[in-house]
């Protein structure tokens, strides 16, 4: 069992940074795909970046250039720094922890089995 706690949300001006963390527990193995995603009201989450244990990464062009994951295997942290943001980025944001898997697939949502409590973002013009 993975536990994914988050923090990091909040209120910012059109243009400003935020900082989004999310400190997993739980796992014992070596291989695994973690992803950052947001959600708007009524609509499906989307993958907004995601990497896996070799070290892949992908990030969806709506945040390309404005947004970056890190992480910090030494805290089991991982980070997503929002450059940039506008309104259009206020959503619910979650973390997402799951099984390996290549490049293609680590934006998409089902292949994700632990999920964050979320924090939401509120980008103000």
């Amino acid at each position: 069992q993975v536990h994914l706690v988050e923090s990091g949300g909040g209120s910012v001006q059109s243009g400003g940074s935020l900082r989004l963390s999310c400190v997993a527990s739980g796992f014992t193995g070596s291989t695994y795909s973690m992803g950052w995603f947001r959600q708007f009201p009524g609509k499906e989450r989307e993958g907004l970046v995601g990497l896996n244990s070799e070290g892949t990464t992908s990030i969806a062009d709506s945040v390309k250039g404005r947004f970056t994951m890190s992480q910090d295997n030494a805290e089991n942290t991982l980070y997503l720094q929002m450059n940039s943001l506008k309104p259009d980025d206020t959503a619910m944001y979650h973390c997402a922890f799951g099984p390996y898997v290549t490049q293609e697939w680590l934006l998409r949502s089902y292949v994700y089995k632990y999920w964050s409590q979320g924090t939401h973002v509120t980008v103000s013009s």
